[in-house]
């Protein structure tokens, strides 16, 4: 058993690419180690060229880029470490001049730490189960609604058959049989990726983000799952941090400012 970056790395990159191939405008490419995918969502994460090894071919990354924005009108290209000058300058070159860190931080299985509880009043009204495809458009709403973002701006990507795929499970959080939140997880390598885990402003406050990913945790252990993997904000770096979760590598995304 291994948490190494490359590990974790190739298990998100797999996941990544199941996921462009299912959702149901998706896309995938490949020449060499570099790579572009595609989901058409509104989010510059979801569409993107990027190589799978720390030491990017430019050329074949930059036709991945070229790819990549002739298809999506958001989307991103992604490096494994610290970009240096010559993939700033791809980036560039592509009209993509803003810069984000993405820390990947992951966890053996025999190291997570699982203490979930819900807030005072909330236990006996909230649950989290799994959803299936015959529900994707709740899911997709309460996607939304928890991000705080436009409706639409996910547009498919959930869609079709994407939550009865073999390597994904969607989860929802709900209050008195109202969605609140959502989780995803997607196991491949032996490695579950902790994916989709927002609440809705109204819920927040009460431990449900740790619930969420924690039931998604529990689920792929004991489907095979001998680590995890996530990519975190800062915000939520402190709860993951607390469950485990520690840096393993640091991603470069550039896109659109």
């Amino acid at each position: 058993m291994s948490i190494t970056a490359d590990r974790m790395a190739t298990a998100y990159f797999d996941a990544f690419e199941t996921l462009c191939r299912v959702t149901p405008k998706g896309g995938y490419a490949e020449r060499g180690t570099a790579r572009a995918g595609v989901t058409q969502a509104g989010v510059a994460t979801l569409n993107a060229a990027y190589d799978r090894s720390t030491e990017p071919d430019l050329g074949s990354l930059d036709e991945m880029a070229t790819e990549v924005g002739r298809q999506a009108a958001h989307w991103s290209i992604m490096v494994r470490g610290e970009a240096g000058d010559a993939v700033a300058d791809l980036a560039a070159r592509h009209g993509l001049l803003g810069r984000t860190e993405l820390p990947l931080l992951a966890c053996a299985a025999h190291d997570l730490a699982f203490r979930a509880t819900f807030g005072a009043g909330s236990a006996q009204r909230t649950s989290v189960r799994q959803v299936g495809a015959a529900e994707n458009g709740l899911y997709t709403d309460a996607l939304t609604r928890s991000f705080e973002v436009p409706d639409g701006l996910f547009g498919s990507l959930m869609g079709g058959a994407v939550l009865d795929a073999d390597a994904v499970t969607g989860y929802l959080a709900e209050e008195s049989g109202q969605p609140v939140g959502t989780g995803l997880g997607m196991q491949t390598s032996g490695v579950v990726g902790v994916f989709n885990i927002a609440v809705v402003p109204s819920a927040r406050g009460r431990g449900l983000g740790r619930v969420l990913t924690e039931t998604v945790l529990r689920d792929g252990i004991a489907a095979g799952a001998d680590a995890a993997y996530l990519h975190t904000s800062a915000m939520g770096r402190p709860l993951y941090e607390s469950m485990g979760f520690t840096l393993v590598e640091t991603w470069t995304m550039f896109h659109a400012r």
